[in-house]
């Protein structure tokens, strides 16, 4: 049976390769990518593309977030040339984009499947006219919850929960003495880390990083009244050191049954329900992202993709390799080796149009709301001069969230007090957005 599948998977390779013509032949491709699952997944099929595409050897720098996104952006706006494929999100792809660092990637072959792309997606990675990363998978948040731990204490997730039912539930849930804590959360300081979760707490209760004229709102009452509420529940009910946790650690304590309760990506469904790589996979629900006093950025959209620098001496061979790993065939790939729950989520329509799919996989109609309903144009209460939810698709955010994030983890980690640490962000982020010239336009 082994044999017989990897065959089909290297007709699907060919297939694909036939119709968006060969790679050059002894061709290295050096591809930087996060080491998250899907990912992982990704490198681990480097055989089956390599059989496909004679000639083409991948090689592979594989990075946490934080240190990935460094590097990238130092090779990217020097024009280093390291890499041929990237793995960037929805904050890097329009702003490079827009800057002539990556190539386009509007002139796909009819069988990729253009129109196949959810829009929401389709449009993160987009400026003017271009597309400039093809999406490998989406994400919004969600809450992740033990059933039988509910059950047990007589409680009842609601389908939308709000924060302070959380903290009712992570209370009641909060177990140490037998190694259970009543809710994990991102900790680890990085602006896609700690700052992605802490951006959307904040936008529940009702605020914003910036007003309308880039003033920051850091000092603001919603912003202390976010921050303490989150440092408050994680410091109380959350596992020893979660300043050091980021979305890999809590996956890995979920998946060892230590938490009741998780509210992060939506990606991480395939992995908290998978047998082979959790210890709860059956006792495991599913509900929207928790609201404070709006719904409105309470759940973040995200999208990891592939995108080609327009560095890179093989454009053609990377355009081949992208198109691939995001293409309807490596989705079956996946499904084939790992379940049909496995296949990378929330980029494609058709994915959510299959009855077997929806059938399979319990996280998929919540996971579809989360990516459907997040509106980056329009992400808080208040109006605001930037689009993303989690984010500022503004150069300077990801130095601005970066130095915020460290500040609050150091808070978290009780080296400093909340109130003191926002306004020491509120100065910090004003002079940065004053030395970029903000304030005179």
């Amino acid at each position: 049976m082994r044999r017989i599948i990897h065959i089909h998977e290297a007709i699907l390779c060919l297939g694909l390769l036939l119709g968006l013509g060969a790679a050059r032949a002894d061709t290295t491709l050096t591809i930087g990518t996060v080491n998250n699952g899907d990912m992982v997944r990704m490198q681990a099929l480097s055989k089956v593309y390599e059989d496909a595409h004679p000639g083409v050897r991948l090689n592979w720098v594989v990075l946490d977030e934080n240190t990935l996104r460094q590097r990238l952006t130092t090779d990217i706006t020097t024009g280093g040339g390291q890499f041929d494929v990237i793995t960037i999100g929805a904050y890097e792809a329009p702003m490079w984009g827009r800057q002539d660092w990556l190539v386009p990637l509007d002139q796909m072959p009819a069988s990729y499947g253009l129109d196949d792309l959810m829009p929401n997606v389709r449009k993160q990675l987009s400026a003017g006219e271009h597309l400039y990363a093809l999406p490998f998978y989406s994400e919004g948040s969600i809450t992740f919850y033990r059933k039988d731990l509910f059950a047990a204490k007589g409680l009842s997730m609601p389908e939308a929960p709000t924060w302070e039912q959380i903290r009712g539930f992570a209370q009641a849930l909060h177990d140490p003495a037998h190694g259970l804590y009543g809710i994990c959360l991102r900790g680890k300081a990085g602006w896609g880390e700690n700052m992605a979760l802490v951006t959307t707490i904040v936008n529940s209760f009702g605020g914003r990083w910036f007003d309308e004229k880039w003033e920051p709102q850091l000092d603001s009452p919603e912003w202390h009244k976010a921050v303490n509420f989150y440092v408050d529940l994680l410091g109380t009910y959350g596992p020893p050191g979660p300043s050091s946790n980021g979305f890999n650690e809590n996956l890995t304590l979920f998946n060892a049954g230590k938490c009741g309760m998780w509210v992060d990506a939506s990606v991480a469904g395939a992995f908290v329900t998978d047998p082979s790589q959790s210890q709860v996979p059956d006792k495991v629900g599913f509900a929207k992202a928790p609201s404070a006093v709006t719904t409105k950025g309470s759940s973040w959209l995200w999208t990891w993709a592939l995108a080609i620098p327009a560095s890179s001496k093989q454009k053609e061979a990377a355009r081949d390799f992208i198109a691939w790993a995001t293409s309807r065939e490596y989705g079956q790939i996946i499904a084939q080796r790992h379940g049909i729950s496995a296949m990378p989520p929330g980029t494609r329509l058709s994915t959510y149009e299959s009855e077997a799919y929806l059938k399979a996989t319990p996280f998929a109609k919540v996971t579809l709301e989360a990516i459907r309903t997040a509106d980056p144009t329009s992400p808080t209460l208040q109006p605001v001069p930037y689009t993303g939810v989690q984010f500022a698709t503004i150069p300077e955010f990801q130095a601005v969230a970066t130095l915020v994030g460290r500040l609050i983890s150091g808070a978290l980690a009780g080296n400093a007090q909340v109130d003191k640490v926002l306004s020491t962000s509120q100065s910090a982020v004003r002079r940065t957005m004053a030395r970029a010239g903000y304030y005179g336009r």
